[in-house]
């Protein structure tokens, strides 16, 4: 979304002319002074967009809202669970919750009570999965097809109904001959009249009626539109009930004809046979028109699929965006049954990821808007064309349906009204709106992130400050801070401000300021590395408001560098892989990338960087490079493993790794092999095999850095069987190869061995070495007294606010201590920027200790949105359910 919606604020000249990459670096090394530059560049460069209002449905109490739905769907009729499912999903896609939203939409395609809604949550999910069409292809070489979301029969899904058989009790009178004989132009088709009189109630009219063609034996059916074959097909389907291999044209004129005549039960044989003709976009289109003519349902609920298979892409064509566009409340109707919200809410947030300024978003937004019912319908609905409008710069259309959005109960949409009222001269009007709602309603992050935009001083820097003392994952105010410091030329307080955020959040954004800070301070070699970094994530990614691409500032400062040769590229590697630097490494992965022959491993080296930064579709898109460039057969399936082992088929990634090693013994081979028997843990054996297979990849050859995973994950074996000797002696030899993270293993062996000051003193030295150590601190924090514990874990939420160990220890500790209200509270201070089940519990728990039935049940179902298979939940939520008066 960032490189679409942008700020409304006007450009400034300044900014547009005022960069030139070039004055940022020393054209000969050491011959421009560091005075190069001035203070206005650095003004340029270092300003800042406001953030956007984003499209999302964010409602004021999630937690509530979670459970109000959970509750919904334990009462509910079968019909109402998809669109409750749907609901469920926009909330988690508003807390930036993709798996969480995967599953809501995966629980909807699963309870799907249409074919309508089984094809639109199907595209939906593969839509949302586009990402990995690679696996399709892997399974298949794996004998196993990935047919999850794949097309359905959907004439066999549609219901049959069922059809009254007309003039059963019709007696011919014995001068009526049992026979007729249809005319169409120079030929006949003598029928059964029994037969095609019972096709419907027209015809039995006519052929056993008081008209005139019931006294004949010769019927005239030239001007009805039907040919001679179509005729005789009509003529074998009232004997026989079933349609033959017939031509496309053939069966078209028999619909036509059976609409005409109001025959439905051949009507609906059309229908159905119609449906398997559509084989391409180009059919869809052009049946789905007809299928609006003659009303024929299953043949538009086949249409649809094959226009939904095919998204984004068929929503550049112009003749399916005309019909979906142009179609009538009828026929959306015919196209998608009662799902016709469901299916506009899909196809406007998928122009809107494509553009959202353009028009066809606009006109697909407002189908979405006039097919909305319920509260949270038009909440979501009204407030997305809103934001729309917003970038579009439609004011006064924008502000209308912000309005309407937080009638309906939408308390984000205020930021959209406070915006516009910004932009029409009224500041203080827009501040006063935001100050409203954060005395009338529990203050979030956002609320005081909006209201700071229409202050200045010590007043907006007090609302930041609050924003992310309530939010703390918000990079506006740690960017406007940044900036801040950088104007009081205060560099170093600006990297230390921006780093904050990055060392828990990889935002794109955020790493461009820091490159710019890096410009300012002249540290080339910095700026670089982050350059690197974004274009890892993003190829394509363009800096400065979208005016210089990022690969060009790359080249300029890469001649300002000391570049290495691939020998010293290694030793670089394995400087920032132990000190856990893992942006650096990433850097020099990069570097490695442009000139390395050997681009397999790399990527694959990549894609596990991008893991730990929890980036996993660009992880993804690295294993599938890695694949590309395996330089062997075996080295390709390895890292067709690792694909099949992230995506959830892991007999498929053994058999992978199996096929591997029966090619070629290698490190990468045995300790996939390892990995995915140790995470699954079915066999009770499984220690011993584990530990074969990692004592097996460390003989053969690798590097370091792998070697001294397997190290570390052959410890870890070792610990959970009890083997502390054997253990230690891994982790000491993974640290003599300097795998930093050992020294966690190694403290785990400390304290297990009743060494507890051993195990700080361990995980002290990780700290030391950790470029990234939230993680080290939150372990330590096990090996030390309470005191410092809670030091510990407060240096852990300073450092990464999203690890949700610190919370749930310090709430434990409060309400040791009795201070129920405290405990709640500090749960309730995580809970409200992380959507986290262990933290719903642990509230739940502590509601249901101090009597509050209500609160605890409410926790409980939110939570249950988040995993509804956790046993320890719902073990809660019967016995809280017990309780209820």
């Amino acid at each position: 979304m960032r490189s679409s919606i942008l700020s409304e604020s006007p450009c400034d000249e300044q900014h547009i002319h005022g960069f030139n990459p070039q004055s940022w670096l020393q054209v000969e090394r050491g011959k421009l002074p560091k005075s190069s530059y001035s203070s206005s560049s650095i003004e340029s460069l270092i300003k800042i967009a406001e953030p956007p209002v984003v499209p999302l449905y964010k409602p004021l109490n999630y937690v509530e809202v979670l459970s109000s739905i959970h509750e919904e769907l334990e009462q509910c009729t079968a019909i109402e669970r998809p669109g409750l499912y749907l609901i469920q999903s926009q909330v988690f896609r508003g807390l930036g919750e993709p798996k969480l939203r995967q599953r809501s939409l995966h629980s909807a395609w699963r309870h799907a009570g249409t074919v309508h809604e089984k094809v639109i949550f199907g595209a939906w999910l593969r839509y949302e999965k586009r990402g990995e069409e690679i696996i399709a292809d892997v399974l298949a070489s794996c004998r196993k097809c990935c047919r999850e979301f794949g097309p359905i029969d959907v004439a066999s899904e549609m219901p049959i109904r069922n059809f009254e058989i007309v003039g059963s009790d019709m007696d011919l009178t014995s001068h009526i001959s049992s026979m007729v004989t249809f005319q169409i132009r120079d030929g006949r088709v003598t029928c059964d009249r029994c037969k095609i009189a019972a096709l419907s109630i027209p015809f039995c009219s006519m052929l056993n009626g008081p008209f005139t063609e019931s006294q004949l034996e010769l019927v005239d059916l030239s001007e009805n539109g039907i040919s001679l074959e179509a005729m005789r097909a009509v003529s074998e389907f009232s004997c026989t009930d079933r349609l033959g291999d017939l031509p496309l044209e053939i069966l078209l004129e028999m619909l036509v004809f059976a609409s005409t005549f109001c025959c439905d039960k051949l009507k609906d044989a059309c229908d159905r046979k119609l449906a398997s003709f559509v084989s391409s976009r180009h059919d869809a289109v052009e049946l789905m028109a007809l299928s609006f003519e003659e009303n024929a349902p299953v043949l538009a609920a086949s249409c649809l699929q094959m226009l939904l298979q095919d998204l984004p892409d068929c929503l550049t064509d112009e003749l399916v965006l005309n019909l979906f566009l142009s179609a009538t409340e009828q026929q959306q109707l015919i196209m998608a049954g009662h799902a016709s919200f469901l299916l506009y809410c899909l196809l406007s947030e998928v122009t809107m990821n494509i553009d959202p300024r353009t028009e066809t978003t606009v006109l697909l937004s407002e189908k979405l808007v006039q097919l909305a019912v319920t509260p949270s319908q038009k909440q979501i609905a009204f407030h997305q064309l809103g934001c729309i409008r917003l970038l579009r710069k439609e004011y006064d259309e924008a502000e209308h349906l912000f309005e309407v959005a937080f009638s309906a109960g939408h308390v984000y949409s205020m930021a959209g009204l406070a915006r516009i009222s910004a932009i029409k001269g009224k500041k203080v009007l827009a501040y006063e709106k935001l100050s409203s709602v954060i005395s009338s309603s529990v203050p979030l992050g956002w609320m005081h992130l909006e209201r700071s935009l229409y202050s200045e001083g010590d007043r907006k820097l007090a609302d930041l400050d609050k924003a992310t003392e309530l939010d703390p994952t918000l990079t506006y105010p740690y960017m406007y801070r940044a900036t801040s410091l950088m104007r009081k030329k205060e560099p170093r307080l600006a990297l230390d401000e921006i780093n904050r955020l990055l060392g828990f959040k990889l935002a794109l954004e955020c790493l461009e300021l820091r490159i710019c800070l890096y410009l300012a301070l002249e540290d080339y070699k910095s700026a670089l590395c982050d350059i690197h970094a974004i274009l890892t994530l993003s190829r394509e990614y363009r800096m400065l408001e979208g005016r210089v691409a990022a690969s060009k500032i790359g080249t300029l400062l890469g001649a300002h560098v000391e570049q290495w040769n691939t020998a010293e590229c290694w030793l670089q590697l394995y400087e920032r892989w132990s000190s856990v630097d893992d942006i650096g490494s990433l850097s020099v992965i990069y570097k490695m990338l442009e000139s390395d022959a050997a681009k397999g491993v790399l990527h694959f080296r990549q894609s596990l960087l991008l893991l730990r930064l929890n980036c996993p579709e660009a992880a993804m898109r690295s294993l599938q490079l890695a694949r590309l460039h395996a330089a062997t057969e075996h080295e390709r399936l390895v890292y067709e493993g690792w694909l099949l082992y992230d995506t959830g088929h892991c007999e498929e990634a053994l058999q992978k790794a199996e096929e591997s090693i029966s090619i070629q013994r290698s490190f990468e081979a045995f300790f996939l092999k390892a990995y995915v028997l140790a995470d699954s843990g079915v066999d009770p054996s499984y220690s011993a095999n584990v530990i074969s297979l990692l004592e097996d990849a460390l003989k053969c050859p690798s590097d370091r850095l792998r070697k001294g995973q397997a190290l570390n994950n052959l410890g870890g074996v070792y610990v959970d069987c009890g083997k502390l000797d054997s253990a230690a002696d891994c982790y000491t030899s993974a640290l003599k190869i300097r795998h930093t993270r050992a020294h966690q293993g190694l403290a785990r062996v400390h304290f297990l061995q009743n060494n507890r000051d051993a195990a700080y003193d361990e995980m002290t030295k990780l700290i030391e070495k950790a470029k990234n150590n939230a993680s080290a601190y939150e372990k330590r924090s096990e090996y030390c007294e309470r005191e410092q514990t809670m030091s510990d874990l407060e240096k852990v939420t300073q450092l990464d606010p999203l690890r949700v160990y610190p919370y749930r220890y310090r709430a434990a500790v409060l309400m040791d201590s009795h201070k129920e209200e405290e405990a709640i509270a500090e749960l309730t201070r995580a809970i409200s920027f992380k959507a986290d089940l262990n933290l719903l519990h642990l509230r739940a728990a502590f509601h249901e200790h101090t009597g509050d039935v209500p609160s605890a049940l409410r926790d409980c179902r939110a939570a249950l949105c988040l995993d509804p298979n956790h046993q320890e939940m719902l073990e809660l939520q019967k016995r809280v359910n017990s309780q209820e008066p």
